[in-house]
């Protein structure tokens, strides 16, 4: 399996190359997904439910006579590239072979390879897999344990599946009067929003907020070199993209992000979304602890990458503006419900931030 190495000082902000809201494709059409499916020779398509869709790809939980399955439509032009989903999907099925709970996908019946193509868009199918999404907050703490520990394994085993990695220069961090600059501008925006309605005074706020903070903390900002190791992640590791029955984990979902980045980042990152308040943001620390300590314990990272990914963390949370540059500049609102409580962690973590540092790293 290859992917591109060519990372060195890559940007650490998020990418904005999303579609706005209303410019992804259509649904499929029934006769469409029907010839998809005889493709794989699992007999005839019988019915076919579109599932909740992440931000840019289509998914449809469907039955033929053979049983059911999960077929999914790429249709975000970052993520629709033959060759890398082919990558991705042998990544997923070695992974698999090693015992970890990843449900790779089934092979085309007419030729090698799990992609299939029709009307221009590509398609894979995989095994539908039984279980739900759960919050951190549900997790017992023998639970937080695991998924901490899962993390790790997933981690150790992309680093003997994948290609090895160059670990890159360095990566680039926000500038601050960069990220001042986009603040002022966005509560502007805001201000000037109409119609204008609660969210849009939390954002002016916020942002006022954001400004102090970005002034305070301009002396923080991290050096380039100052990343944990980079290795092969899944790239987008949250709740809902796990799957649990009888509670353990069944599936881990959606390997479209598989790449390189600071891997210890990608713990901190889950950490944050997992394990916070969904109304203030909050971390419940006693929680992180755990699952920091089962990451740690797999060799997966140290406590001192743990601590300058957490630094990293945070430097992009408070140079980070995506969710409102799609509101605001895009006119997209699907980020919007996720703004209160994202702003809400910014801002206690800044005023929590040795306490943040201590639950992940001792």
């Amino acid at each position: 399996m290859t992917f591109s190495q060519t990372l060195a000082c890559a940007p650490a902000r998020p990418d904005l190359s999303a579609p706005p809201i209303g410019t992804l494709s259509p649904p499929v059409p029934h006769a469409a997904l029907a010839e998809v499916i005889r493709r794989y020779r699992i007999g005839r398509l019988l019915t076919a439910e579109p599932v909740a869709e992440g931000l840019l790809n289509r998914g449809y939980r469907v039955s033929t006579e053979a049983g059911t399955y999960f077929l999914k439509c790429y249709v975000d032009a970052a993520t629709a590239n033959r060759t890398a989903i082919a990558d991705h999907h042998r990544a997923m099925a070695e992974l698999f072979t090693l015992g970890l709970p990843v449900a790779p996908p089934l092979g085309c019946a007419e030729r090698s390879g799990t992609v299939a193509v029709s009307g221009g868009r590509l398609f894979a199918l995989f095994p539908w897999v039984d279980g739900r999404h759960r919050h951190g907050s549900e997790l017992s703490l023998p639970q937080c344990d695991a998924l901490g520990a899962l993390l790790g394994r997933l981690h150790g085993a992309l680093d003997d599946v994948c290609a090895p990695l160059a670990q890159p220069a360095g990566y680039r961090t926000g500038d601050p009067l960069d990220s001042a600059a986009l603040a002022h501008d966005l509560r502007l925006r805001a201000r000037g929003h109409r119609p204008h309605g609660a969210l849009d005074t939390l954002v002016e706020q916020r942002l006022g907020e954001r400004l102090e903070l970005l002034a305070e903390h301009a002396h923080r900002r991290p050096a380039p070199q100052a990343a944990p190791p980079t290795g092969w992640t899944h790239g987008d590791f949250h709740g809902l993209n796990l799957l649990y029955r009888e509670g353990r984990i069944s599936a881990v979902l959606d390997w479209d992000k598989l790449g390189p980045q600071p891997r210890a980042e990608e713990a901190v990152r889950a950490a944050t979304l997992l394990f916070h308040d969904r109304s203030t943001g909050v971390l419940d620390l006693v929680r992180v602890r755990h699952y920091s300590q089962a990451y740690r314990a797999t060799g997966a990272a140290t406590a001192e990458h743990l601590a300058a990914a957490v630094h990293r963390v945070w430097w992009e949370r408070l140079n980070d503006f995506w969710m409102l540059q799609w509101r605001y500049q895009r006119a997209d609102h699907r980020a919007d419900p996720l703004y209160p409580a994202s702003a809400g962690q910014l801002a206690w973590w800044c005023q929590e931030y040795e306490q943040v540092l201590d639950a992940f790293a001792n």
